[in-house]
């Protein structure tokens, strides 16, 4: 396991060949310290372990590692499979051209959906498609607490939970900052 920064990690995961709507994650507060732990997981793109913080209001700082190659039938119960929330990667925009083509589908996406019966799923799935988000999902986040689901994923992952773990403190510490931004 090579522990990576994190935006590293998630370029990974947006260059990866998958199901874009495949991807589940798991996210909250980190056990000890400032920050926040997540994985993000999909059967055939593997399983990701990122560990992050606000360092102000402009700079996340972090560390993260591909933690497996995919979700086995022993990891799939750990990740949510139906959406009590949401969450997407974004890629950015190329340049003036494909804004204007973003907008465009994200402007006929919103309309239709507006004039025609529709559900939260139904419309988190077309704005994704419409932005081209390259991974996107169900998330079980606590932005206060752990869920249960991301200790039991931790202690699945002990070994690397540890590694991680080290390498971010040294973040923290390397940063002189006794607490994230709040």
């Amino acid at each position: 396991m090579r522990v990576r920064d994190w935006q590293d990690i998630l370029n990974d995961v947006v260059e990866s060949d998958t199901d874009a709507g495949g991807w589940r994650a798991v996210a909250g507060d980190r056990r000890d310290g400032v920050g926040e732990d997540m994985y993000l997981g999909h059967p055939s793109g593997g399983v990701y372990q990122l560990k992050t913080y606000a360092k102000n209001p402009f700079e996340v700082r972090g560390v993260g590692a591909e933690v497996a190659r995919h979700i086995d039938d022993d990891l799939d119960p750990l990740f949510p499979n139906e959406a009590s929330g949401r969450f997407g990667v974004q890629r950015p925009v190329g340049d003036e051209d494909e804004a204007e083509e973003t907008v465009t589908r994200l402007q006929s996406v919103i309309e239709t959906h507006r004039d025609a019966p529709t559900t939260p799923d139904a419309f988190f799935e077309d704005v994704m498609d419409a932005v081209d988000s390259p991974a996107y999902g169900p998330i079980e986040y606590d932005g206060y607490d752990r869920p249960d689901g991301l200790d039991d994923l931790a202690d699945t992952f002990e070994e690397a939970e540890e590694l991680l773990e080290a390498d971010f403190e040294d973040v923290v510490r390397d940063d002189d900052v006794g607490r994230g931004f709040q």
